[in-house]
């Protein structure tokens, strides 16, 4: 069993940055991907950005190219999304994740943190 811890998240104005994090426990991730998603009130979990624990491929949506970076630092099992220029539309919960092949996909997705809210406001 895996646990995931997120923190970070908060009130910041457009244009803003945050760093939110994810600390792992329990059992060895070294194959797995981890996930960032989020979700806005109303709407679906979607798809934020994902790295490989071991080998460091990131993969990213479109709408947070270029503003947002996903990293891991193995040493303190932590996964970290940076997240700058952010825009109202980025508001929302946002949740850690582990899967065991890389996806876009929430189902693929087998364990999963508590979330953390992100407000920007405009």
């Amino acid at each position: 069993q895996v646990q995931l811890v997120e923190s970070g998240g908060g009130l910041v104005q457009a244009g803003g940055s945050l760093r939110l994090s994810c600390v792992v426990s329990g059992r060895t991730l070294s194959s797995y991907y981890m996930g960032w998603f989020r979700q806005a009130p109303g709407k679906a979990r979607v798809f934020v950005a994902a790295i490989r624990w071991s080998g460091g491929n990131t993969y990213y949506a479109d709408s947070v190219k270029g503003r947002f970076t996903i990293s891991r630092d193995n040493a303190k099992n932590t996964v970290y999304l940076q997240m700058n220029s952010l825009k109202p539309e980025d508001t929302a919960v946002y949740y850690c994740a582990a899967s065991p092949g890389f996806s876009y996909t929430v189902s693929t997705y087998d364990s999963w943190g508590q979330g953390t809210q992100v407000t920007v406001s405009s």
